[in-house]
Order: C-alpha cells, then sequence, then structure tokens
C-alpha cells in the first residue's frame, strides 16, 4: 500500500485526503517510481477547484505532474531507464490519467527525465516545469535573442523567476512585474534588470520609458484579464504577449482593435506544447540541462511540507505570499 493524495469532490485544499491505495504495476510505456519530492503548481489547485482548462471526468481523482524519485519498476517496451535510477516527471499528462502526489506513483516513461548529477529530490522536483515554461515560450516559440527587453509578470512564481534566468541568459534585459514592494530586492537579487511595481506604478508607461518608447520584445503574462490591453500598448512593433496563466480570474479582451490594430502577436502557451512534442522536450531538457550546469539556472525553492500537510502546502500557495516553489517530500 501507498499513500496517496485524492479528492472525492471538487473545491478549496480540504477536499484533498490521503488514502492508502495499491499501486501495482507499470504497463506499456509506463514506469513506477518512489516519490521523493513534488512540485506543488497552480494548475492543480484550478484542477482540484474545478477550473482549470481541463474538467475533472471522474471521482475520486489525483492530483500531480510533477516530481523526483528513483525508478522502481519499468513496464513493457520501455527502453532507455533502469530501477534505481534517479528521475523527474514533467507535466506531460493529463491528472484524469495520472497523479504524482504520493510516495510511489505510476506515470508515463514519455513524461520523465534523467535527474542530472548534482540535483538532489527537492530540487528536480522544482526546476522542470518552470524552466521548460519560460525556455518553451520565449526561446522556442518566441525567438528570444540577445538584446531584447522581456516583461515578466508574477515575476516571484517559480515560472517568473525561470523566467528572469532564462532571459538573462540569453543576453536580453528582464523586466520583472510584481504587485508589491514587498518582494521587490528579492526579484533584483535574482537577476531583474529592473522591478515595476504594480500596485504603485503605472506599468505601460514604465515600460516605455525604460525601453526609449520602443516597447518590449516579449510580454510573459501570467495574470490576463482586463491588464492585457496595458500590457500591450508597451509591446515593441512585431512583439509577442504571451499569455501563459490566468491569475486574475476575469475576463481577457483582444486588445488589438482598441490599440488601433499595432503589429502585435498575441499568443497563449502552456507547457504541455513542449513536454508533449518530443523533440522540443528533447531540445528544452538539454537547454535547462545546460544552465544547471553553468550556474545560470537553480530552482528557487520557497518552503518545503511534508506529503502529509499537503493541505497547508496548497493554503501557502493560496496565501501568494512565496517566492519561488512550493515542494512536498513524499516518503
Amino acid at each position: 500500500m501507498t499513500k496517496t493524495v485524492r479528492f472525492h469532490e471538487l473545491g478549496g485544499p480540504e477536499v484533498m485526503v490521503l488514502e492508502d491505495l495499491e499501486v501495482g504495476e507499470p504497463g506499456p510505456g509506463e514506469l513506477r517510481i518512489r516519490v521523493e519530492a513534488i512540485g506543488v503548481n497552480r494548475a492543480e489547485a484550478l484542477f482540484r477547484s474545478g477550473t482549470y482548462i481541463e474538467e475533472v471526468r471522474s471521482f475520486p481523482a489525483k492530483l500531480g505532474t510533477e516530481a523526483s524519485g528513483v525508478v522502481e519498476a519499468v513496464g513493457p517496451g520501455v527502453t532507455g531507464f533502469a530501477p534505481g535510477q534517479a528521475v523527474s516527471t514533467v507535466p506531460a499528462f493529463s491528472q484524469n490519467d495520472y497523479g504524482v502526489y504520493a510516495e510511489r506513483a505510476i506515470v508515463p516513461a514519455a513524461a520523465v527525465l534523467h535527474r542530472p548529477d548534482g540535483v538532489d529530490a527537492v530540487s528536480g522536483a522544482a526546476v522542470w516545469m518552470p524552466y521548460l515554461t519560460a525556455y518553451g515560450a520565449l526561446v522556442e516559440v518566441g525567438g528570444m535573442r540577445a538584446g531584447d527587453t522581456v516583461a515578466l509578470t508574477a515575476a516571484s512564481s517559480s515560472v517568473g523567476l525561470a523566467g528572469i534566468h532564462t532571459v538573462a541568459r540569453a543576453g536580453a534585459t528582464p523586466i520583472a512585474i510584481t504587485r508589491t514592494a514587498a518582494k521587490k530586492e528579492q526579484l533584483l537579487k535574482e537577476g531583474a534588470a529592473e522591478v515595476i511595481v504594480s500596485d504603485e506604478e503605472d506599468v505601460p508607461s514604465r515600460l516605455l520609458d525604460l525601453t526609449g518608447g520602443r516597447g518590449v520584445e516579449h510580454v510573459f503574462d501570467a495574470v490576463a484579464g482586463p491588464g492585457v490591453t496595458g500590457l500591450a500598448r508597451a509591446v515593441a512593433p512585431g512583439g509577442t504577449l504571451f499569455l501563459y496563466g490566468a491569475l486574475s480570474g476575469q475576463p481577457t479582451p483582444y486588445p488589438g482593435f482598441d490599440l488601433g490594430m499595432p503589429a502585435l502577436n498575441l499568443r497563449t502557451y502552456t507547457v504541455l506544447e513542449t513536454t508533449r512534442d518530443p523533440e522540443r522536450l528533447r531540445r528544452a531538457a538539454a537547454y535547462v540541462a545546460s544552465g544547471l550546469r553553468a550556474g545560470a539556472f537553480r530552482p528557487v525553492v520557497d518552503r518545503v511540507f511534508p506529503l502529509e500537510e499537503i493541505v497547508r502546502a496548497h493554503h501557502h500557495m493560496a496565501s501568494g505570499t512565496q517566492i519561488g516553489k512550493i515542494v512536498v517530500t513524499a516518503g
């Protein structure tokens, strides 16, 4: 039996319960891993509450797509993995099919990466999703180049911080946008060239001032909602505004008509574009591993909770006070 987090109805963190379940053997194309640490993401809170881009198909339901651990068993047809190897899972599957909020879990081998040397279990559960998201949007899709300027909202999130590091490594200029001044100093320490406090400053005006009126080549936005129109004002001609989250919870307008039809690329993005494409994932994993080896990339872990405190971990995520990744340890 293995301790596994499930929920039997939609709702807040309290609907999650820890249950003893049989984990079973991996089927074709699958691995069984002994989970050491779990990366907690907003996608799980949205799925649990019924507000995710994918609905819960049936109850009881599982949670979690990002974990690190050790391979226990290899299913038929799987190559490249052996028991005892240290690995991490990446978000490449539906939580209706698999969940890694557990002490042991069955996962699709296509969603598993070997853990680089020197990356411990907690880091292995905190590094991949943020950097794969930032790389996939800005580098793979956006073609970010040295000399570009990139504005990043929700900059203190794990993806926002990975975005800052990714932009800086490319020779581009990261401008962090955060709601209050409480996280400004930390964002500067993480490599932001400038920090805009959105509760106190006019974001579009500041972005235009910082770029000499040119505007930014890329916006990496996790908030969406009405603020998108203002951000679009500050995008350079031919630039791209990526929407990779919807933290505002409000409808998002299409700003092109209101702004006089500028040469604006407005694009949604999720990490699944990268993780479900084997070639993109191969390139992304090599890029992130290179950054880790060079010391340019590193996971920023806010707090670590034991699996028994998964409800507290989700409450902490909902508080919005964290800087970086929340990790849960298992076993």
